[in-house]
């Protein structure tokens, strides 16, 4: 299983004086359990690819494949693909409505089709994936905290159960506390359910811990494709269109340069401790 985009193309107000031309000829295929980062500066594409993912938006031109099959053929239904590809907005807390967490995460399975008792149950398995106390379940969304928000909103998207979960900045506007405790969650979730993963962020130090695959959008193309190691040899190119490495990418570079026998391709904290000890032993 694996979602598929064969030369992608879409342009936003096609024949007005605002025409512009969001995604270019885009092409990737993204293997079932796969986590995946997706970076550019504001304006790249990349929310906007994403909103292809589960059929929001429909490309102007191209193919979107998920499980083989054309999401675009007539009569595919739509719905039952939102219900396999799960998209978490910025800011989803803003989205959160009910008189209560359980109710609010209900709302997704309810719109399933299921029973009360199913959709409750659909809920507190959901909560509990995210790491929810239990007693909070009946307090209202918007007494919550923002990372706590945050998890019910992430919930709410789980419990319908899909196979796909994209994440479009979920850390936006948390502390680092805040932050770490929503993306460790998160990775937790990948290894337990083996779901596919698709996170947009402008941090290279999370997609670098996180992600075991990188994709970089640039003004609508897929600029580089690779393992974060692979793509962070790019600094420079990276440089030339407003992003970076991680800061301690950096740091493995300047300390090669200056005559230290080590590979400069450590992304993580961890990575470089361990390249730096291994070259002074």
């Amino acid at each position: 299983m694996s979602i598929a985009l064969e030369h992608i193309n879409y342009v936003y107000s096609p024949g007005t004086a605002y025409e512009k031309q969001a995604l270019k000829d885009v092409s990737l295929v993204i293997p079932q359990g796969q986590f995946v980062g997706i970076i550019g500066h504001t304006g790249s594409g990349k929310s906007t690819l994403i909103q292809h993912l589960n059929g929001l938006v429909r490309a102007a031109s191209g193919r979107l494949l998920y499980e083989g099959k054309n999401i675009y053929e007539e009569g595919y239904d739509m719905r039952w693909l939102r219900s396999q590809v799960g998209l978490v907005f910025q800011y989803p807390e803003h989205q959160l409505f009910e008189v209560d967490v359980l109710s609010d995460v209900c709302f997704g399975p309810k719109n399933q089709g299921l029973t009360q008792e199913e959709c409750e149950e659909r809920a507190k398995e959901a909560l509990a994936l995210v790491g929810f106390p239990e007693k909070y379940y009946r307090q209202s969304p918007f007494e919550l905290s923002g990372g706590q928000k945050r998890r019910v909103a992430i919930a709410g998207v789980l419990a319908m159960r899909p196979k796909v979960l994209v994440l479009d900045e979920p850390t936006a506007g948390l502390d680092p506390k805040g932050r770490d405790e929503i993306l460790d969650q998160v990775e937790r979730l990948h290894k337990e359910t083996g779901m596919t993963v698709i996170l947009v962020s402008h941090s290279m130090e999370d997609v670098a811990r996180y992600v075991e695959r990188i994709i970089v959008m640039n003004r609508g193309e897929k600029m580089l494709d690779g393992a974060p190691r692979e793509v962070f040899r790019h600094c420079k190119e990276l440089e030339k269109v407003g992003l970076a490495a991680p800061q301690v990418t950096y740091v493995m570079h300047d300390l090669k340069e200056r005559g230290f026998d080590l590979s400069p391709d450590a992304t993580t904290i961890e990575e470089a401790a361990d390249e730096i000890m291994r070259s002074l032993s």
